[in-house]
């Protein structure tokens, strides 16, 4: 017997769902898959999506270096140490009294004290340097594999000046010197992350798969390595490096020495989930099917803490970036002639040039502050948006 509800005459026929799309509201993120649910939540996090956007820039800054540096770096003209920035301008005056858009620098007038016969720089505004785009400058190897001569930004003439962020105590310009400090301390860092992803995921994911004396064996094997004084470390293992080797040689080196303890933190974040994913339903099945112990962890384990590897390593990379300006600033890390931003915190460490010329150390500060801030921004968005389910 079929029974029929009828509500103002019109037959009832059950409620009605309707499938709902990624993207068109808040409400809307039902039937979207795993990755649509972490972008939408992470796409509201504006703070987040900014820091990213810090973070490519620098990172496009760092791969073509040659390109957007207005000298190579190791250009010097002793006439002009610690001269201060220059100011970028975008109009300059007629002798009849009208203006015409031109892009110049302010040129210098150097005036020696009497007493102590220090130099120092004037701006000087009858002296106009005219600066273009897609100048032709010094040449260069972009990448090491294409020669090349035009630079994004530099003076028109051949001799003039424009330092936009001064000079250095060799009277090398600091934006160049930044520019291709630039790609050196971002890479080490995506280097060292990658190293660190390896050990830390392949081990924290053995450790809390299998458990008993395996996980005994590798996290005695953490503790040990995170108890370990690291300054103390790096000082006896940069001081291992040979003098001969070659800057790229030093470089490998010293991602590797960061590394080596960036690794243990990941791994016992990997170790915990594991544990708790391991006795899963879809585990079992997995194992029920006849899968292997290896195509269990690598394709049913490790996809579902994608997202959450991708905050954490996104979280690391500061502390990367850190930890070469920190052993660079020591004077154990990278050396001239490598450019980074602690080498470039290394030179400009004294008292005479935080007196006399203090943008050789506000710009790379500046520069490793704004991306460590980034970063952190950036992973903390991602780090909630891992879990797109939590409000």
């Amino acid at each position: 017997m079929t029974v029929h509800v009828f509500i103002d005459g019109e037959p009832d026929t059950g409620p009605t769902t309707t499938p709902l799309k990624a993207g068109a509201g808040s409400g809307d993120t039902g039937a979207a898959n795993q990755w649509r649910l972490v972008w939408y939540k992470f796409s509201r996090n504006k703070l987040a999506l900014v820091s990213g956007f810090v973070i490519l820039f620098f990172c496009l800054v760092g791969l073509f270096a040659e390109f957007l540096a207005p000298s190579v770096p190791d250009a010097s003209r002793p006439q002009f140490t610690n001269a201060p920035p220059q100011q970028l301008g975008f109009f300059v005056t007629e002798p009849d009294g009208s203006t015409r858009f031109q892009l110049h620098v302010t040129g210098y007038t150097m005036e020696v004290d009497p007493a102590s016969l220090r130099r120092t720089y004037v701006a000087d505004p009858e002296q106009v340097v005219p600066v273009g785009l897609f100048v032709q400058g010094a040449p260069y190897r972009m990448w090491g594999l294409i020669n090349a001569d035009r630079h994004l930004l530099g003076p028109l003439a051949a001799g003039d000046t424009m330092y936009l962020l001064g000079t250095d105590r060799l009277g090398r310009d600091l934006m160049s010197r930044l520019v291709y400090g630039t790609r050196i301390s971002m890479s080490i860092g995506l280097v060292g992350v990658c190293i660190s992803l390896l050990l830390g995921v392949v081990l924290g994911a053995v450790s809390g798969f299998y458990g008993g004396a395996v996980d005994m064996l590798i996290q005695r094997m953490i503790e040990v390595i995170s108890s370990m004084p690291t300054i103390p470390l790096w000082l006896g293992l940069a001081a291992a490096i040979p003098l001969t080797w070659s800057p790229l040689t030093v470089y490998f080196v010293i991602t590797l020495i960061v590394s080596l303890f960036g690794w243990t933190g990941l791994a016992r974040e990997v170790r915990g989930r594991f544990f708790a994913l391991r006795g899963e339903d879809f585990v079992m099945a997995a194992k029920l099917d006849g899968s292997s112990e290896r195509r269990v962890i690598f394709r049913h384990i490790l996809p579902s803490l994608t997202s959450h590897v991708l905050a954490v390593v996104t979280l690391a990379l500061p502390t990367m970036i850190v930890a070469e300006t920190a052993l660079s600033f020591l004077g154990i890390g990278l050396k001239a002639p490598i450019v980074s931003w602690g080498v470039l915190l290394q030179e400009a460490q004294n008292v005479r040039t935080i007196a006399n010329a203090p943008w050789q150390l506000v710009w790379p500060a500046g520069a490793v502050v704004m991306t460590v801030l980034a970063y952190n921004f950036l992973g903390d968005g991602l780090r909630d948006a891992a879990d797109p389910y939590e409000s």
